[in-house]
C-alpha cells in the first residue's frame, strides 16, 4: 500500500503547472493511481477488521513522514 500511495503521491505532484488536455490526461493517471489506494486500503482494512480511515490515515503518514531516502537512516 505503501507503494501504491507514494505512486499517486507522485502522480498528483505532476499536475503542478499543467493545463488543458496535460492536465486532464495527468488527472486521469492520478485519479486511476488514487483509485488503486482506496482500493488497496478497503481490502486491508476488511480483511484485518481496522478501521478503513485508520489503515488509511496510516499509510498516508509512512509516505508523507518517510525518509526520502531510506539508506540516510
Amino acid at each position: 500500500m505503501i507503494k501504491l500511495e507514494r505512486s499517486a503521491e507522485d502522480e498528483r505532484a505532476k499536475l503542478a503547472d499543467l493545463a488543458g488536455d496535460e492536465y486532464d490526461a495527468q488527472w486521469r493517471r492520478w485519479r486511476k493511481a488514487s483509485g488503486a489506494v482506496q482500493a488497496a486500503v478497503t481490502a486491508h482494512a476488511k480483511a484485518t477488521e481496522t478501521s478503513r480511515y485508520e489503515v488509511e490515515q496510516a499509510v498516508k503518514k509512512a509516505v508523507r513522514h518517510a525518509p526520502e531516502d531510506p539508506t540516510d537512516e
